[in-house]
């Protein structure tokens, strides 16, 4: 019977410490897609407690729409980032096990290329789409900074460079895929010049909402 996969256990159930030794140990999951995830996992969560701290405030009722708006979007974005976090583990584990299956005969050796060809695929296409899905959240941590709770402010642009690291973190476990997949696969051949993109709009949002902070902040 194959071992079971480490990533078995929610990582979003797991504690900080007992996430923290799991990075730490020599097995290769979770990793640094893993961990990406959860970096812009907790940026999320950032924008969603400043917009927390922003709603009800009599001093910030022009705002409260957008806030509310914000912070409904940055729970359902978070929530998916903890998802992804457990895909990229488990996506990893799948090539290792790929990895290991038999090629002794023809047929073997086949169907090993096959299996692996499609787990490789998909630890390609998890971390692009962490990489999306953070930078929504970097987006959303731009739009709270100018505008919520000021005492917060701080808070969204730590959110702001969480988002950041996650986009950035998650295009480097794409690219470290790319080389694995056939030529002629949509990402091996679009994937570059995706990538590109999103670290320079990733940049331009930074700067954005670490300015706006950096106003606030006075």
């Amino acid at each position: 019977m194959p071992a079971e996969p480490q990533s078995a256990t929610h990582l979003g159930e797991l504690t900080v410490s007992d996430l923290l030794e799991r990075l730490a140990s020599s097995a290769p999951i979770p990793g640094g897609g893993s961990a990406s995830a959860l970096a812009g996992a907790m940026g999320a969560g950032l924008v969603a407690m400043v917009a927390s701290l922003t709603v009800g405030r009599a001093e910030y009722a022009d705002a409260e729409p957008m806030a509310t708006q914000i912070g409904s979007a940055a729970l359902e974005v978070r929530d998916e980032l903890v998802e992804l976090a457990d895909r990229d583990s488990d996506a990893y584990d799948a090539v290792v096990q790929a990895r290991r299956l038999p090629r002794e005969t023809d047929e073997q050796k086949a169907a090993r290329s096959a299996t692996l060809s499609q787990a490789i695929q998909l630890a390609a296409e998890i971390p692009l789409r962490t990489a999306h899905v953070a930078a929504q959240a970097l987006e959303l941590a731009g739009q709270i900074a100018p505008i919520g709770n000021r005492n917060a402010v701080s808070d969204a642009g730590v959110a702001a460079l969480l988002c950041a690291a996650a986009v950035r973190g998650a295009i480097l476990n794409v690219r470290i895929n790319l080389p694995y997949l056939a030529p002629d696969t949509v990402l091996r051949r679009e994937g570059p010049a995706e990538l590109e993109r999103l670290e320079s709009e990733t940049l331009e949002q930074e700067r954005a909402a670490l300015a706006a902070v950096a106003e606030r902040l006075g």
